[in-house]
């Protein structure tokens, strides 16, 4: 078995026009005060990945155009739609208006591990990312339909933000890989 390495042309990307009219996943991230701004661009490029509909960046998440967001977000902040709030429970509760299911991915009493997190692809869904050393806030967590942690083994307590983002969507996103 040969295992050439496929060369751009051949991966069959759409551009950033299709991008935007194409169907995307019934899914948003939410970031609440994430104050780097690699993080920040690092969630885009995944969230572009995904075909995620939308990121709402709250709080003391810095917002695109930005030097420092573009450098990881490698013009994913042009691709994926997003929305800046001042405070994230207003955005929490505007999705939930909406017919969203809010999670907060964080490590909390009666939290759903992660791998036993299947969500139906008959429904919407927001995830909640939180601030590098505080988490989400516990007033988001208050209003979240419930908490899904990330297992860990080792010394530390967290993963970074963007690893965090993109190993919880993995999981998510599965039953939906055959849609497109």
């Amino acid at each position: 078995m040969e295992n050439r390495k496929l060369q751009n042309e051949e991966l069959h990307r759409i551009s950033t026009e299709e991008f935007k009219s194409v169907e995307k996943l019934p899914i948003v991230i939410v970031l609440d005060n994430i104050r780097s701004l690699n993080n920040v661009g690092s969630v885009f490029r995944t969230s572009d990945a995904f075909r995620l509909s939308k990121i709402y960046l709250c709080g003391i998440t810095a917002t695109p155009p930005n030097r420092e967001i573009r450098k990881t977000a490698l013009g994913a902040e042009e691709s994926v739609a997003w929305e800046y709030s001042k405070d994230t429970l207003p955005v929490i509760h505007r999705l939930e208006a909406d017919g969203y299911k809010v999670f907060s991915v964080e490590q909390a009493e009666n939290s759903l591990s992660l791998e036993k997190v299947t969500l139906p692809t008959d429904g919407k869904y927001a995830l909640v990312f939180g601030n590098e050393v505080k988490g989400v806030q516990q007033e988001v967590i208050d209003h979240s339909a419930g908490c899904i942690e990330i297992p860990q083994f080792g010394t530390k307590h967290s993963f970074n933000i963007s690893v965090s983002v993109g190993i919880v969507l993995w999981q998510v996103v599965r039953p939906w890989l055959n849609r497109f």
